[in-house]
């Protein structure tokens, strides 16, 4: 006899939503424990050299800056496909890095008298509304500080494929339909659209172009040569491509949209040598040889953490702030532990690319380091890469890293592969039911639980999809799809199959019932 389809259906769902998430460790490259700069260097080296064949990375960079200079540089592995070598000036798409230039951008503005940090921004943008009437309420500072109660869900950008220079300001209006999170200067609330917002303004008040901007008063004077606006810039002067980690298994050379609405706060590009001329600049009270792009109270004000990301960690203009833990060793007891440096750090996360700059204004010490791959799976393994960077600086060794990601996250390609093979499983039980005759002995209950069952499925995979998804990773569909690629190759086809085929399979199963219903019966 014939297992019931709704119950293998059910016993599938259950195995996807079951799933344990994968183990997943770091190899530790050898450091010396010591404090000798050099040793250092060569450590660090070592260290990326091992993770790089350890978890398949493609490429990566860094530089290494200390009291106004660079002090070390170096590259690994590939920048695409064909085989060619990354190098410390391969431009690279920076994702949430982007932030630190825009914010030394905004800054600019501010000393010219052109921005006032405690004003509305609709004092320069009079249009500027979101779907609250708490937005006219959004000041600069707190755009700067991530406290304007936007979300990342309501206001996703990333999806776009848009490289027209209008794309900032037509973003911007768009946001006109999105809901506020929170209260205007209550809490810490990360979305990117902060930063374009402040793009905006600068663009707006400058009266000119963002991109031209950035190129005139940030790249040029502090001599990021190899720095860009655009994706075609970048291109031109060999950027590195980007990979993704396919299935959490393979390194694959992906097409992630950066979209030109997203240059303030994610999509612009800069070499790890680039990136290190900015940190010296900032860590120099905003002079870099000759040139001078911002005051020193200026610097210091980006510094200052306005607001609470946690227990420990603070967000200024553009930085996240934090005890420099690293540099005491895993093994430090609680007072030690309160003593150590303030660390100013960001990271950029993207589809395909991975960076980080970290500074110790103590030490005068920065780091920048890029990446032109990202395992979005677990993106921990490569966050767990920069952390290590400063252990070893610090002459200590690198420690494994702690997978943090939830089961949903690392498994999200396996879940809507499952999701994928049970909406083909009802698409042929379907087929089976309506053109060969099954459950031909089952009467019309046969057809009617086969509806209902196929029906469940479709509601799953939408709420799945439509609700839980983007609720969870605080962004929209249309994100998840092109920024998780892997994911994305499977959600399509089970999106258009739960969208598009319910209907006419009911319809087509219902009328199989009243086919078959016996005479005289309504």
């Amino acid at each position: 006899m014939s297992r019931s389809p709704c119950c293998l259906l059910l016993c599938l769902l259950v195995a996807v939503a079951g799933a344990a998430p994968p183990t997943a460790a770091i190899a530790t490259g050898a450091a010396t424990e010591t404090a000798e700069p050099q040793h250092a260097y060569a450590a660090v080296d070592a260290f990326l050299l091992d993770q790089l064949e350890t978890l398949g990375i493609p490429g990566a960079a860094i530089a290494v800056v200390r009291d106004g200079r660079q002090v070390h540089s170096a590259a690994f592995g590939k920048a695409d496909p064909a085989g060619r070598p990354m190098s410390p000036q391969t431009p690279v798409l920076l994702a949430s890095t982007s932030k630190s230039l825009t914010a030394i951008a905004v800054m600019q503005q501010v000393e010219a008298g052109r921005l006032r940090l405690d004003e509305p921004v609709r004092t320069y943008l009079p249009w500027f509304t979101l779907d609250d009437p708490r937005s006219p309420a959004i000041t600069v500072r707190h755009l700067l500080h991530q406290t304007s109660g936007m979300s990342s869900r309501d206001t996703a950008f990333e999806a776009s494929l848009s490289q027209e220079p209008e794309a900032l300001e037509a973003s911007v209006r768009a946001m006109a339909g999105s809901p506020l999170a929170g209260e205007p200067g209550q809490r810490f609330h990360y979305a990117s659209a902060n930063y374009n917002v402040l793009g905006l303004l600068v663009q707006t008040v400058a009266n000119q172009p963002f991109g031209e901007y950035l190129q005139q008063h940030v790249f040029g004077p502090l001599g990021m040569v190899h720095s860009h606006t655009t994706a075609a810039a970048a291109r031109q002067d060999n950027a590195a491509e980007g990979y993704a980690r396919w299935f959490s298994t393979v390194w694959v050379r992906t097409d992630v949209p950066a979209p030109a609405a997203g240059m303030p706060s994610s999509t612009l590009y800069a070499s790890a040598e680039d990136l290190g001329r900015e940190l010296m600049a900032l860590l120099d009270g905003g002079r870099y040889g000759s040139a001078r792009v911002l005051e020193p109270g200026s610097v210091a004000a980006m510094f200052v953490p306005r607001t609470s990301v946690d227990a420990s960690k603070g967000y200024g203009m553009g930085w996240y702030t934090r005890p420099l833990v690293e540099s005491v060793g895993p093994a430090a007891d609680g007072a030690a532990a309160r003593g150590v440096p303030l660390l100013l750090e960001h990271q950029g996360e993207w589809g395909n690319s991975h960076t980080y700059l970290a500074m110790v204004p103590e030490s005068r010490l920065g780091v920048a380091l890029v990446i032109n791959g990202n395992d979005t799976a677990a993106p921990s393994r490569l966050k767990a890469i920069d952390t290590n960077i400063l252990r070893i600086l610090h002459g200590h060794s690198p420690v494994p890293a702690v997978v943090f990601e939830d089961w949903l996250q690392q498994s999200s390609w396996a879940v809507s592969l499952g999701l994928l093979l049970a909406e083909l499983l009802s698409l042929w039980l379907s087929l089976s039911v309506i053109f060969r005759r099954r459950f031909a002995r089952r009467g019309r209950q046969g057809p009617l639980a086969w509806a209902a069952a196929a029906l469940a499925l479709d509601a799953f995979a939408l709420w799945l999809c439509l609700v839980y998804a983007p609720a969870r990773f605080d962004t929209d569909l249309l994100v998840i799809i092109r920024q998780f690629p892997d994911v994305g190759v499977s959600l399509v086809p089970v999106l258009g199959l739960a969208i598009l085929w319910p209907v006419p399979r009911t319809v087509c199963l219902l009328s199989r019932v009243l086919r078959r219903a016996p005479r005289g019966v309504p």
